[in-house]
């Protein structure tokens, strides 16, 4: 400090001028560069904020996140030419499912009304007059739609066939002058495969029709469509385990040629409810999430769950493609004149 005292007005100033300029580099960094120090402190308030968010998503978002991140599927059917309309009532095993479609001579169709799990016909008719009043509505409906009366028809799926109440609907329709068609759970899968597998997709792909009372797997093999039955995703009303499901369904999945695996096109009831949780807008078809991803306590879902990841683990194909638009029924429409 003595020796400051005895300097020169103008070397203490001096001195005091590089002081402050040595300070202002270390806390400020040199001119014209950001401060480090405070981008770091932004970095991590950044790092903490995302990780406190991330923490606070729901299900929902993360399902439809991922959702986001699946391939998605954009082929377009062909649209039909100079076509006409048909309609067809399903007599499913939870109820009734309805479809008006406009259909050409090369059978390329436009799905143009749908109405799906209408159970009033296990809940309300409770007599033949029920019956009756309730199919004609049914009919009444399609009219009105412009479908002609003989362009409407009915069909029994395998899986209502075992349900009591369809044969009084049966002997209703015979009544009034229709025909109940009825198939087998062979030709169901046969008519689900015509109707969801586009004609491109048939070197590669198999199709997945998963009902209440019975799930149906096709492909087609030398230009034959082959298909097998094993259980619907209401087998848990009989007390049947979810292990011998998971089993047999695998053991029908492994039988799938393995370059018929690529894609896997998926309709049905429990489907759908998986669908519609990540369906973007009105899109015909929906990539589904692997079966991991879908967690419920609803019995009808939890069964569909377990009948999906059997078939994703015996066929390991990870595409899963869900359309909206089709049934087997819509495949029996196709084979009419």
């Amino acid at each position: 400090m003595k020796q400051l005292r005895n300097q020169p007005l103008s070397t203490l100033l001096m001195i005091f001028m590089l002081l402050s300029i040595s300070s202002c580099y270390k806390m400020c960094g040199k001119p014209g560069e950001k401060n480090n120090t405070e981008t770091t402190v932004s970095d991590n308030e950044s790092k903490e904020s995302d990780d406190h968010n991330s923490g606070e998503k729901t299900v929902e978002e993360k399902i439809e996140r991922e959702a986001s991140e699946s391939s998605a599927f954009t082929y377009s059917p062909p649209a039909p030419v100079n076509g006409k309309l048909k309609g067809v009532v399903e007599l499913g095993a939870s109820g009734f499912n309805s479809f008006i479609i406009n259909v050409d001579a090369d059978k390329h169709w436009a799905l143009k009304q749908a109405k799906f799990g209408d159970s009033f016909v296990y809940d309300r008719m409770a007599n033949e007059t029920d019956i009756k009043d309730g199919i004609k509505k049914y009919i009444a409906d399609m009219l009105n739609f412009g479908v002609k009366g003989s362009d409407i028809h009915f069909v029994v799926s395998s899986g209502a066939l075992k349900e009591s109440k369809v044969n009084k609907i049966i002997a209703s329709l015979k009544a009034i002058g229709y025909v109940a068609n009825t198939v087998t759970p062979e030709q169901e899968g046969i008519l689900s495969a015509k109707v969801a597998m586009p004609s491109e997709f048939t070197g590669n792909s198999f199709v997945v029709d998963m009902g209440s009372g019975n799930t149906k797997i096709s492909w087609v093999e030398n230009g034959k469509i082959t298909s097998f039955e094993s259980y619907g995703a209401k087998y848990y009303d009989k007390n049947i385990s979810d292990d011998q499901v998971y089993n047999e369904v695998k053991k029908i999945a492994e039988k799938i040629p393995s370059n018929k695996r690529i894609k896997c096109f998926i309709i049905g009831g429990a489907p759908y409810d998986m669908a519609k949780q990540t369906r973007k807008d009105k899109e015909r078809y929906t990539v589904l999430l692997a079966p991991n991803e879908y967690h419920s306590e609803a019995a009808k879902m939890k069964s569909g769950i377990n009948i999906y990841k059997a078939i994703a683990d015996g066929t390991n194909c990870d595409t899963f493609v869900f359309d909206w638009d089709s049934n087997f029924t819509i495949g029996f429409l196709l084979d009419t004149k």
